[in-house]
Parts: C-alpha cells; sequence; structure tokens
C-alpha cells in the first residue's frame, strides 16, 4: 500500500505560483537591506542543543530537539542565536559594527495558526556591536523602507523600550519577582485587550492601585512627543524609565532625519515583545487590515551575544516572517504584475522544426527573455493550451511556411490576436 502523500502537521509547500511571491519578497529586502550596507551570512539548520538551551526563556519548550550518537542538537529556532554563536565563534573575522541580513527557515514546536508555522521562513537584519540608538533608527528606517517597496500602505512600527515596562513595574509597587508576571500580561495586549490584561494581572495577584496604573500607561496613544510627555511624567521619579523614555525620544528625531514618514511609526507603551533577551529598544510592524497582528518585530539585545563572546556585544535587529507577509500581500492584491513566469512559449511545429525552434527559444533566453520550449512535437492547439496554463502571454509558431518566408507568428495568449513578424525582429516584437 502506497504511503499516504501528506505534510507534517504545521509545515507547508510552496508551488511556483506561491515561490514567485516569495522570491519578489526577498528578493526586494535584499535589494534594501544591501543599500543600507547589509552583508549575507548563513548560518546550519542544526545547532547543539547547549547553544539554544537558557536563551528562549518560556519559549524553550518549543525546540525541536534531536540526537545523533552521542550529540545532543536542535533545530534552529530563530536566526537571532546563530548569530550570537558566530560572532562568539570568529572574533578575528568580524568588523564591528557588523551589518548582516539572513534568509532561511527556522523551527518551533508551536500550535499551528493563520500565518504561524511550525517551519517557517525569516529574512533577518541586524546591526552588531554599537549601543547607538542611530542603528536602533536605522533599523526602523528599513522596516518602513522595506514595507513600502512592498506595495503596503497604512502599516506603522510601533516603539517602546524594555526599560520602560520595567520602570513602570517598579513605580507601580510591584514586587521584582512579579515583574515578569506583568510583561507577559502586557505583551497580551492586542490579542485580549485592556480587560484581559486586567484579567491577567489579577490573576497575578497584583493589587487595585497597580493594576490602573499600568492599564492607564499602556493604552496612552497620541503623537510621539504626546505620548513621550505623558511617559516622563509617569516615570519622572525612575531614574532608568527617564533614561529609557529619553533614548526613544532620540529614536523618534533620528527617524525624521532617516526620511521615515511620521504616520510610519507610533510610540506604543503596550509594546513588550515576548523574548526575554530584549533589553532595550523594541519595535513592531503592524497593519489593521487583514487583522493578522503584528508582520514583523525586533528590537535591541545586549546580552545575547554576550554568552557566547564573554563579553556584552551590543546588537540590534529584526525578523520578517515571509509567510505572513505574503499572506497580508496576497489578501490585499499587492503581487507584482512582474514576475518570473516565462514570458515565451516556443511551439514544435513538427519534429523536423525542432532546431529551429530550440535556436529561435536559445536567441530570446540570450536576450533576456524568460522562455519555455515545448520538449517534443504535438499538437499545436495541446502546446497552445499547456502555454495559457502556465500563464505565459506569448505563443510562439515556427513551421514550415513561416521557416521559408522567415517569419515566426507571435500568439497574444491574452488578447488572442496574432501576427507574423521577421524572424530578426522577433525578440523586439516580443519585448
Amino acid at each position: 500500500m502506497a504511503a499516504k502523500a501528506q505534510t507534517y502537521k504545521g509545515m507547508k509547500d510552496y508551488l511556483p505560483r506561491e515561490m514567485r511571491l516569495r522570491q519578489y519578497i526577498v528578493r526586494t529586502l535584499t535589494e534594501v537591506a544591501e543599500r543600507y550596507g547589509f552583508e549575507p551570512m548563513q548560518t546550519p539548520l542544526v545547532e547543539y542543543e547547549a547553544t539554544l538551551a537558557g536563551k528562549l526563556g518560556d519559549d524553550e519548550k518549543l525546540i525541536y530537539r534531536l540526537q545523533y550518537g552521542d550529540d545532543r542538537l536542535a533545530l534552529r529556532y530563530d536566526q537571532t542565536v546563530s548569530l550570537a554563536r558566530v560572532v562568539g565563534q570568529y572574533p578575528n573575522e568580524i568588523t564591528f559594527p557588523f551589518r548582516r541580513y539572513a534568509y532561511g527557515p527556522s523551527y518551533r514546536g508551536e500550535r499551528q495558526q493563520r500565518g504561524r508555522f511550525r517551519e517557517f521562513f525569516q529574512f533577518d537584519l541586524d546591526i552588531v556591536g554599537v549601543d547607538s540608538r542611530v542603528a536602533d533608527a536605522e533599523v526602523v528606517a528599513v522596516i518602513s523602507e522595506s514595507l513600502a517597496r512592498l506595495g503596503f500602505t497604512g502599516f506603522r512600527t510601533l516603539l517602546n523600550h524594555r526599560e520602560v515596562l520595567s520602570a513602570l513595574a517598579r513605580v507601580s509597587g510591584v514586587a521584582p519577582e512579579q515583574a515578569g508576571q506583568v510583561y507577559r500580561a502586557i505583551d497580551k495586549f492586542d490579542k485580549v485587550g485592556v480587560e484581559g490584561v486586567r484579567a491577567e494581572l489579577v490573576t497575578s495577584g497584583l493589587g487595585d492601585d497597580a493594576i490602573t496604573a499600568i492599564l492607564e500607561f499602556i493604552v496612552l496613544e497620541g503623537t510621539p512627543e504626546t505620548v513621550l510627555a505623558t511617559m516622563r511624567e509617569a516615570l519622572q521619579r525612575d531614574e532608568q524609565g527617564l533614561k529609557a523614555v529619553e533614548d526613544l525620544g532620540t529614536v523618534v528625531r533620528l527617524l525624521g532625519a532617516l526620511g521615515v514618514s511620521p504616520t510610519a511609526f507610533a510610540v506604543a507603551p503596550r509594546l513588550a515583545r515576548g523574548l526575554s533577551y530584549y533589553t532595550g529598544i523594541v519595535f513592531e510592524a503592524v497593519i489593521e487590515q487583514p487583522p493578522i497582528g503584528s508582520l514583523l518585530g525586533g528590537g535591541r539585545y545586549d546580552k545575547l551575544i554576550g554568552a557566547f563572546a564573554g563579553r556584552d556585544v551590543p546588537t540590534v535587529g529584526t525578523a520578517f516572517g515571509i509567510e505572513r507577509l505574503q499572506i497580508v500581500m496576497t489578501e490585499l492584491g499587492l503581487a507584482p504584475q512582474e514576475s518570473s513566469t516565462p514570458h515565451v512559449f516556443v511551439t514544435v511545429f513538427a519534429a523536423e522544426q525542432m532546431a529551429e525552434s530550440l535556436r529561435l527559444a536559445r536567441d530570446l533566453r540570450a536576450a533576456g527573455i524568460p522562455t519555455v520550449s515545448a520538449l517534443q512535437a504535438d499538437k499545436l492547439g495541446k502546446q497552445l493550451k499547456e502555454a495559457d496554463a502556465k500563464g505565459v502571454r506569448y505563443a510562439l509558431v515556427l513551421g514550415p511556411d513561416e521557416l521559408a518566408r522567415g517569419e515566426v507568428v507571435v500568439k497574444d495568449l491574452k488578447s488572442g490576436e496574432q501576427q507574423s513578424v521577421p524572424r530578426a525582429a522577433v525578440v523586439e516584437a516580443v519585448r
């Protein structure tokens, strides 16, 4: 009995139509990253389990673990921990500040939901080795430019600082051992709303005054200047909190200098970001429709790389989730008209004309025109049907009559119109 044809739950096959959009997304992100001076890097899918252990907080339970002989291994959870390992492993081969980008799959054993898979692809970019608000702003600028280049409108990158949330817990009278519960509750704001967060905080054992102070703070909205002013007032008794607010203000000013539209970002005190390794500025890009949550996120993590380098190495970065971008772009009709679909299908009229048809296909490809040719002589109607099914725009017919006249029939499969053109002019006619 043949095995049932199926993919493992939480993983997905991508057929050509979907892959063309994925490739377009990655090409666009690569072009933007390289214009900002980011360099390509790649790491293995498999790491030692000890490399990932202790780096992911509560999410460590989602690691896919393997064993090969005596080696305890794990599939890459994300590309951030792998970056940290690389920086620690190659101290003499990396020049700081180090701007890198990387694209590839990672794996998490979590419940599958819309836009979230167990195998997922991310495009990461990070600036390593400098504690600079310019670096923070530059990563946010790359996010904004990339989303605009992909055709998104109405998106915003939400900004906050992890130390702001720590200060909020302190000034609200939250005990240090309860602070983590506060962060986790705030991180659920977009899913459960104010009352959901309130219920989480009540369950955590916080008093009414602390809960009220926290909720009033995280619902702040308005222009960056207005929100920052209110944050300063609320955290005025906490020196570290005020420093974090000043950092946010600096990033806001730098985004203006980098040309990021004021409508493309906002200061959001409710933004927490779940991963435990963030230490400073955090950000998420969101879009109201379709309702899919955040498009991507990231932030500053100054301690993680030190686990391998033996010293703190300040770093800021972000990760674009390709699946999520693809879902939203498809729903919004943002898939580009131009793609890698072959533009031309060269038919084979008869076996005797095969060589001429192949030479015609060769000339088109040499001119940079994506071209597919029939692999055997068959009924012309069947070949045209194949070309149409592949989404090809033009079919070329080169039969004995056309050869005798030195011509080629160019048929527009979209309109149904056709014309005969000189063989020497085919490339320009198709172009």
